[in-house]
């Protein structure tokens, strides 16, 4: 058993180059994660891909420019840093066999777009200077490329299949286009913005166009050549003029084309989802047959309000060549008092008659999925100010018909979580919700009073009652990934526990057929102990947290314990006590978990510790303080009772929003002998329209603002506390100089910070070398201050 370990804290050398925490944590981070699975529309086979946890940091250098809210890699023509993977491998799902593969030498896979009749699957494969396109054949394992063409991934899926299983529409970066831009030696003149005067709230967006010439590069890399490339024979047939494409779709009998083509003017405050757009249906040739829309720049959307005009476009998943949109009926603004917020309408091939209205939501519409025996569908829409959620059961076919409610609930109440409907490939291409009769199928994480427990129901569409088909019980967490027939018999699930790893299975009824046979690639670390704690905060709310505790800890022992948590907003405190997670759960090192590393130096974690602000949503931010204070004491308190926490050696941490929440619970309280703030925004009269759920702007509530702000008390921050951000970080309202502003503040009132930049680095850090760093540099962090004499 691993014996946690207590050491003085590391050195810190002169000139500082990345630095390694001890090898048992290095170890762990460099564990292969589980794989990724992907089952074929037929569901006879399944793609198994392993993907690359974190990469190189030379990889993160790769050159890339930041326009329009993208990050393009300028030497592949598609995503800076995309994730990818690094093998496949094929499983027969009839009896767990393997097919045997071949792959790229030295790949970097993108994962598998799966033909219709799931005999066949596309997949990328990224090179120094180019995305190639690949063809697998599942049966036996054959792969190909696909010669002469360049993909162009900058925006948008660059490849889907037509219902024949033999064509596949593709974005290429175009022929013959020449070098990018020159960046001008000498300006020509200013660079200017301005506004007609109308009010338009702003979000405080990262990585904007801001010059001519980033209008010129924009246009360079996200223009692509769309072409019907055949499967068979690698053949390309260019259709239409290159152009930017936001959405370039094939109607599901492949006759038709739905292409958004994103225009000029541009913007310089606002990304490209936002920019002007074009909607067309194309017919085969690439020739116009009808204007959707001409939709102008979207920089006058209310707080949480839509865009005017036709949205959420799409193919019905159950006709030939039919569209279905959707249009705000009151401007787009929540705060408009209407009977119906959005209509449903419809369009059929040859495209010559008038929209026909099928159906008028009362709330905000949110989503569609059809049925896959046609006619039908699901609506969902949502009550902002309520929180409430509905769905809604309406006919395709049948105009203004009244809908059915099927569901109705706060969709912050988990505990009464229908579900999700399971969806299914059809015949044509299209996704649908898998039905059986009147039946179909939900999942949910089954949240309650003791954690999560996943379950699949098969839900009557006529009686509206449910049957539970499957539920994961104590002592594992078990989820149901596809059901591989209709009857729902037969699934395909991921199991763990606090010992064993995710594996994948074939589960029928209480039959299982292991389909992987991945063994523990931590094993030093089963002895980690783990339980969900409840407990109440002082006004009574109730609270809970994930308690874990080190291999090798003693009964009795009271340890030095990091508190890492995230606030949520909450309309009442019977949701916002409900419980999340599971203590079944095999305990990995991954992403937003890599604070649980602590483990291995010694202390005790409280992770997941609930952190709810609860009040109405204009509001609720008013004690958005109070609020979090109340719930940090309450989780010490009980830490403490437990006997497993050292009250003078407490630290907290937390990612974004929870940085936030660190530098306000540091600045209001003396809970806390250390924290951790990462990538997180700390002065909010820099995000002045709006932050998280907050929907008055800084001139409506500028009390709120100043008081949310920890900068503005940084002569009240004595707390040691350490700032760690990435240099190139690409979320919403944390610009850099959040951080960098917070360090100089603190550090000029005499208070006990440090600040670490990470080269390269987004809002999420990938680099191997910048993970390893964070590590080493928070361990010496909570070491020195909290464990020392």
């Amino acid at each position: 058993m691993l014996c946690f370990w207590v050491a003085a804290a590391l050195a810190i050398p002169a000139e500082l180059t990345y630095q390694k925490p001890p090898q048992e944590i290095l170890d762990v981070l460099n564990a292969a994660p589980p794989p990724l699975i992907s089952v074929s529309p037929s569901r006879d086979y399944a793609i198994l891909m392993q993907p690359l946890r974190y990469p190189p940091i030379a990889e993160v250098a790769q050159p890339m420019l930041r326009l329009a809210g993208l990050r393009i890699d300028t030497q592949t023509n598609g995503p800076h840093l995309a994730p990818y993977g690094t093998s496949y491998a094929i499983k027969r799902l009839a009896d767990a066999s393997d097919v045997r593969l071949s792959t790229p030498s030295g790949a970097r896979l993108g994962a598998p777009v799966w033909s219709p009749d799931g005999k066949q699957f596309a997949f990328t494969n990224t090179t120094a200077n180019a995305i190639e396109l690949w063809i697998g054949t599942a049966a036996t394992g054959q792969t190909r490329h696909i010669d002469g063409l360049r993909l162009n991934a900058v925006i948008g899926q660059p490849v889907v299949w037509l219902a024949d299983s033999r064509t596949f529409l593709a974005r290429l970066v175009p022929e013959h286009r020449g070098r990018p831009p020159a960046d001008a030696a000498t300006p020509t003149g200013p660079h200017v913005q301005e506004s007609s005067g109308r009010s338009g709230p702003v979000v405080t967006y990262e990585d904007m166009l801001s010059t001519p010439r980033d209008e010129d590069l924009f246009d360079y890399y996200a223009t692509s050549q769309l072409a019907y490339i055949d499967a068979a024979s690698g053949k390309i047939a260019p259709v239409g003029k290159p152009a930017v494409f936001e959405a370039a779709e094939p109607s599901p009998d492949g006759q038709y084309m739905l292409v958004s083509r994103v225009h000029r003017p541009y913007s310089y405050l606002h990304p490209v989802f936002r920019f002007p757009q074009t909607v067309e249906v194309w017919d085969r040739a690439g020739q116009k047959l009808y204007q959707l829309a001409d939709l102008p720049l979207a920089d006058r959307i209310p707080t949480e309000g839509v865009r005017t005009g036709p949205r959420a476009y799409q193919w019905r998943a159950d006709e030939p060549a039919s569209l279905v949109w959707v249009e705000a009926q009151d401007g787009g603004n929540p705060k408009e008092k209407v009977p119906h917020r959005d209509r449903i309408v419809t369009l059929a091939a040859p495209f010559q008659s008038q929209p026909r209205q099928i159906f008028e939501t009362v709330e905000r519409f949110t989503g569609l999925e059809p049925l896959a025996q046609g006619g039908k569908a699901l609506v969902t829409e949502y009550e902002r100010d309520k929180r409430w959620g509905r769905t809604i059961e309406i006919g395709l076919n049948t105009p203004n018909a009244e809908g059915r409610v099927i569901f109705s609930r706060n969709v912050q109440d988990r505990y009464h979580d229908p579900g999700r409907p399971v969806m299914r490939r059809l015949a044509n291409g299209q996704q649908a919700i898998l039905e059986r009769g009147d039946n179909i199928f939900l999942t949910a994480e089954g949240a309650g009073p003791s954690g999560d427990h996943p379950f699949l129901d098969r839900y009557d569409l006529v009686t509206q009652k449910s049957e539970r088909v499957f539920q994961s019980g104590s002592g594992s967490y078990e989820s149901v990934i596809a059901i591989l027939d209709d009857d729902g018999r037969r699934l395909l699930t991921r199991r763990e526990s606090q010992t064993e790893p995710p594996n994948y299975y074939i589960r029928t009824g209480d039959s299982l057929t292991p389909l992987t046979k991945i063994a523990d690639p931590t094993p030093q670390v089963r002895g980690i102990r783990k339980q969900i704690v409840s407990y109440q905060r002082e006004d009574g709310v109730p609270l809970s947290f994930t308690l874990y505790l080190p291999p090798g800890y003693k009964e009795g022992t009271r340890l030095p314990t990091l508190l890492w948590a995230y606030p949520l907003e909450y309309n009442d405190a019977a949701t916002a006590g409900q419980v999340s997670g599971s203590q079944d759960r095999f305990t990995t090192f991954t992403g937003a978990g890599l604070h649980l590393l602590f483990l291995l130096h010694g202390y005790a974690v409280l992770d997941n510790a609930a952190m709810p602000v609860i009040g109405d949503p204009e509001t609720v931010n008013n004690t958005y303080v109070q609020q979090i204070v109340m719930d940090a004491k309450a989780a010490i308190d009980r830490a403490v009772e437990m006997g497993v926490t050292d009250r003078e050696r407490v630290g907290v941490g937390g990612h974004s929003y929870g940085a936030f929440m660190t530098a306000n619970l540091l600045a209001h309280s003396d809970l806390f002998h250390a924290g951790v703030a990462e990538s997180g925004a700390y002065n909010r009269t820099l995000t002045p329209f709006g932050f998280q759920t907050e929907r008055r702007s800084f001139w409506e509530a500028q009390d709120v603002y100043l008081r949310m702000s920890p900068f503005m008390l940084a002569d009240k921050i004595k707390t040691p506390i350490l700032l760690i951000h990435g240099e190139a970080d690409n979320n919403t309202g944390t610009f850099p100089i959040q951080s960098e502003r917070l360090y100089q503040a603190i550090r000029g009132n005499g208070g006990t910070v440090r600040l670490v930049m990470l080269p390269l680095e987004s809002h999420g850090y990938g680099g191997r070398e910048s993970i390893e760093h964070v590590m080493w540099e928070e361990l010496n962090w909570f070491d020195k201050y909290l464990k020392r004499p």
